[in-house]
């Protein structure tokens, strides 16, 4: 039985093919790239269903990493994955302390200011090398540092709301 959409974190995506037996290209956004070949099935995102896969095999290669996938066989089986969303069940995530979130319960709540002035909603979220970023869309787009306790005042996942320090014409 498949988990619903809801219990399900993203954890990368197929970006394309490797070699001639059907190995994949991964992208991960997991901290570490290489967690995320630590589950030994990921569940594939393709025309908005889920199907389980079985993770063979996977590894470093150059920058990146690949990913040998049960019943995909050949180039052409892997080809056809390409640009496919890899997740996992929440469940097979481990728990966070309290002031660690993953990205998938951040997309889309508020952001406010610490004067209760909306800036909009998170829209993604992307890492540099200093510090993650928010790119929060209202009515227009802001890119604010994910840095706690400096810009991120309080994180309240239950009222769906981030209260940051920041300037709302900046």
């Amino acid at each position: 039985m498949l988990p619903d959409k809801a219990a399900m974190i993203t954890l990368g995506k197929i970006i394309g093919v490797f070699g001639l037996q059907g190995w994949v290209k991964v992208y991960s956004y997991t901290a570490q790239q290489d967690d995320i070949l630590r589950h030994k099935h990921w569940y594939l995102r393709q025309d908005n269903s889920w199907s389980e896969t079985k993770v063979l095999a996977g590894k470093r290669h150059g920058k990146g990493l690949v990913a040998q996938l049960e019943q995909v066989a050949d180039r052409d089986a892997a080809l056809a994955l390409n640009g496919v969303v890899i997740a996992v069940p929440r469940t097979d995530l481990p728990e966070l302390s309290a002031d660690e979130y993953y990205w998938a319960d951040l997309i889309g709540l508020s952001v406010v200011t610490v004067e209760n002035q909306s800036l909009g909603q998170i829209d993604y979220l992307f890492e540099t090398g200093a510090n993650d970023v928010m790119v929060v869309r209202g009515e227009r787009e802001r890119w604010l540092p994910w840095i706690m306790g400096d810009v991120v005042k309080s994180v309240d996942i239950a009222k769906g709301v981030i209260t940051v320090d920041w300037d709302a014409d900046f």
